[in-house]
């Protein structure tokens, strides 16, 4: 996969608004939050000022009674500062977390919803970055972002126009060390800001690495390449290292920088400051309460660079996360029909699809399938066979042509009513974390454990199952790691009888299973296609051979239709093929 590269932007005001258009359920504490705001900048200049009077008038005319009171008001303006301060923070970061909570399940529910397509084309490790780490990154908009930065912005304002009303010669002198910190500041936004990007790329290369790596962890073991991939790996992480020391770089430099800033900036007002004291054209309080104010100053311009980089790459992070929303490989045009029953009948009729434009994969496919048999589908790898399921039920759309289901067009159909009549059995079962029970109820709550055991018992795997540690309770582990491929596959048969499905479709479902499994798969097979319409797409030639009609595919085309002794008196493809399979299975 290759790294992203966002491209370099000022803060997109369309996207932030979009992003806080996610907030209109929770305007109330917005607004609360911003109220705060507005009420700790007024604050804020309050206790310098304070003292400067304490000095100034109480100290000053040995006033205990009324120092006294003035530092009880202090006091009371520190507790109500630091109450409204732990408030505007609870609440901002409340609000980001739940903002992300609902724009992560509206990002998985549109990934639930996308076509099979859309995966063929996006990295699982990448899609696993938008809905976790980007959004995390969206988060931050609203905690450290936008908010965050309008409330030091109000509060720099109001201690600046307390200092210009309180000795504006004092403050211009104490500001005037401004322009290096704004250059400063600019020189490492900017820096922060193309190594948080670099972090964002490494992050997503170093998910999508990891989750396939998992993944097919036993490929890269079977063919010893687990010191090349660890090359690989190293490579990408080397790079993620790089990425953010050089952002603590930038952290190493800006902070002592500005701290250096601030000493002169002291440095100034203790100068000017006691030349204006020494004419009597300043007071002692003046000068501790400009002391005050210049590092309540200095603490949000310290962070207010580093504030405006989270809220640019929060933007940019909310770019990623709505791509996946808007994405349009979603199901488009889903019908309305919705029976409770259906009989079964297949129809194709000159059906053309394709993965990829240009490149068909099946070539005007005909065929009619009566309600209650069995269709088998055989052929060479690629020759389209499996291509028929994912058009079936309506994962792929196809070209050209028409699919009806009891004389109605597939696409009349409402596609998750369409779909529970449609049960699937594919070669390569999976299961996810969870028990044996949660597996085969899909942890659909409404179906009980005895209808589940009631079906077991039909398949003859009830035994099979009560001889696992726990029985139905077992925990198969990730993608069912802890059994065997042919126990996984005799789940996925009970799984599809459970739903009842009027239309069976078994995928290479007998495929890379030990002899003893196939006697038990055989057997469920038998139990599953009665009574049903079934399509059997097979290498084992032997597992076909009471199907009522037959198809052989060859590139995308119909060659050979019949049944099994018709076929081979044809002396044809078909022919050929079992003949080729039963030599290799004698051998």
């Amino acid at each position: 996969m290759s790294q992203e590269q966002p491209k370099k932007k000022l803060i997109d005001l369309k996207l932030l608004r979009r992003l806080f258009a996610f907030t209109v359920p929770y305007r109330k504490t917005l607004i609360f939050s911003m109220s705060l705001s507005i009420i700790l900048a007024i604050v804020s200049p309050l206790r310098p000022y304070l003292i400067q009077q304490s000095v100034d008038v109480f100290v000053k005319g040995r006033l205990l009674e009324g120092l006294i009171k003035i530092s009880l008001a202090q006091l009371g303006i520190l507790l109500a500062e630091s109450f409204l301060r732990f408030w505007f923070m609870y609440r901002i970061n409340w609000l980001g977390q739940t903002v992300v909570n609902d724009i992560r399940t509206a990002v998985f529910k549109k990934i639930l919803y996308q076509n099979i397509a859309y995966y063929d084309q996006m990295a699982i490790g990448t899609l696993t970055t938008r809905t976790v780490n980007d959004l995390e990154s969206v988060n931050d908009v609203f905690s450290e972002g936008i908010i965050s930065i309008v409330a030091d912005v109000m509060t720099i304002i109001s201690i600046i126009i307390v200092m210009l009303f309180t000795d504006w010669r004092l403050t211009l002198v104490c500001l005037s060390v401004f322009p290096v910190l704004i250059v400063a500041t600019y020189i490492f936004k900017e820096s922060v800001n193309k190594s948080f990007q670099r972090v964002r790329n490494a992050v997503a290369a170093l998910n999508a690495f990891v989750q396939e790596h998992l993944t097919g962890m036993y490929l890269v073991q079977a063919f010893a390449a687990e010191e090349r991939e660890m090359n690989k790996f190293k490579e990408i992480n080397k790079e993620h290292r790089d990425a953010n020391i050089k952002g603590i770089f930038a952290y190493s430099v800006f902070f002592p920088v500005v701290e250096i800033i601030l000493a002169l900036s002291l440095g100034l007002l203790v100068w000017y400051g006691s030349v204006r004291l020494m004419h009597y054209g300043a007071s002692p309080g003046i000068i501790i309460a400009f002391v005050m104010y210049i590092n309540l100053l200095f603490r949000p311009l310290r962070m207010m660079a580093d504030k405006f980089n989270v809220l640019q790459m929060g933007v940019i992070a909310g770019e990623r996360v709505f791509t996946v929303l808007d994405s349009q490989e979603n199901l488009q045009g889903n019908g309305s029909y919705s029976p409770d029953k259906i009989e079964g009948a297949i129809e194709f009729n000159d059906v053309r699809f394709a993965y990829k434009p240009g490149v068909p994969v099946l070539k005007g496919v005909s065929f009619k399938l009566e309600p209650g048999k069995t269709l088998a589908v055989v052929g060479h790898t690629g020759a389209g066979k499996s291509s028929l399921i994912s058009i079936l039920n309506r994962q792929y759309e196809i070209e050209s042509g028409t699919i009806s289901i009891d004389g109605r067009n597939l696409h009349d159909y409402d596609i998750y009513n369409l779909r529970g009549h449609i049960g699937i059995v594919l070669q390569d079962v999976f299961l996810f974390s969870g028990t044996v029970l949660d597996n085969i109820t899909l942890r659909n709550k409404d179906i009980p454990r005895s209808r589940v055991e009631e079906v077991a018992k039909m398949l003859d795997i009830h035994d099979f199952i009560m001889r696992l540690p726990g029985g139905y309770d077992f925990d198969v582990m990730e993608r069912g790691n802890t059994l065997s491929q042919g126990q996984r596959q005799l789940l996925s048969f009970a799984r599809a009888l459970l739903y009842n499905p009027s239309i069976l479709i078994l995928d290479e479902a007998t495929s890379s299973v030990d002899s003893e499994s196939e006697q038990l798969i055989q057997h469920a097979i038998d139990t599953l296609i009665k009574g049903r319409t079934s399509i059997v797409i097979a290498h084992r030639l032997s597992t076909i051979r009471k199907a009522d009609e037959i198809i052989v595919m060859d590139h995308g085309v119909i060659v050979e239709r019949g049944n099994h002794a018709s076929l081979l008196t044809q002396k044809g493809a078909y022919h050929n093929l079992y003949t080729t399979v039963e030599q290799g299975v004698k051998a």
